[in-house]
């Protein structure tokens, strides 16, 4: 079976015309994309979380899986690359796009807990991983991707990668599940309620 997804959103090829411009090469895998669509169609009005907006990739297909009354807010570091985002996606209403780092925001943070967290940067994933945790609603779902080995690994990161596999691998209030497929990601999904629900 061809695992490539069949529909595409439709501002995916110029948007990736304008991050290759950009030598930007570290957008999500479309299967990742499909997947992220496919889970915030799952919930309407759906309140998401992408951490690492990048070019951009992943939110467009968060958007085009979320309905009319679903939000997503994206932080990225790197104002130019998220220009591209800025582009090609800032005029959706249900999009709040934050420049700056993710760490910051995660601890400065104090609104409701979200439906869908993706972290596709370090802070939520390999640093703040306890408060990207917090901040996922109960029922709701938490992904990493990029998990597989690829050639050009930094030094000490497939250790990094092993680390926040174990951490995963059964936090408490949560199910999980490792994915070999994609990059290589690992869903974990709230059983119970939220430290954000809980404070609310």
């Amino acid at each position: 079976m061809d695992d490539l997804p069949q529909h595409l959103p439709a501002v995916l090829d110029p948007l990736r015309a304008d991050a290759a411009a950009l030598g930007f090469t570290l957008s999500c895998d479309a299967r990742t994309g499909a997947l992220l669509a496919a889970l915030a169609a799952a919930r309407p009005g759906a309140r998401v979380l992408e951490l690492g907006t990048g070019a951009g990739e992943g939110a467009a297909w968060l958007l085009d899986g979320m309905d009319a009354t679903a939000s997503l807010v994206s932080v990225e570091q790197d104002a130019e690359v998220q220009g591209v985002a800025r582009r090609h996606l800032g005029a959706d209403p249900r999009l709040t796009l934050v420049t700056g780092d993710g760490g910051a925001w995660l601890e400065a943070y104090d609104g409701p807990p979200f439906d869908l967290v993706f972290a596709d940067t370090w802070p939520g994933k390999f640093t703040h991983l306890d408060r990207a945790l917090a901040l996922v609603a109960p029922g709701g779902s938490y992904l990493v991707d990029d998990l597989d080995p690829v050639p050009g690994w930094p030094a000490g990161h497939e250790t990094d990668v092993r680390r926040l596999l174990d951490e995963l691998d059964a936090p408490p209030g949560f199910r999980t599940v490792r994915l070999a497929w994609s990059t290589g990601l690992l869903l974990a999904v709230r059983t119970g309620v939220s430290e954000a629900a809980a404070a609310a």
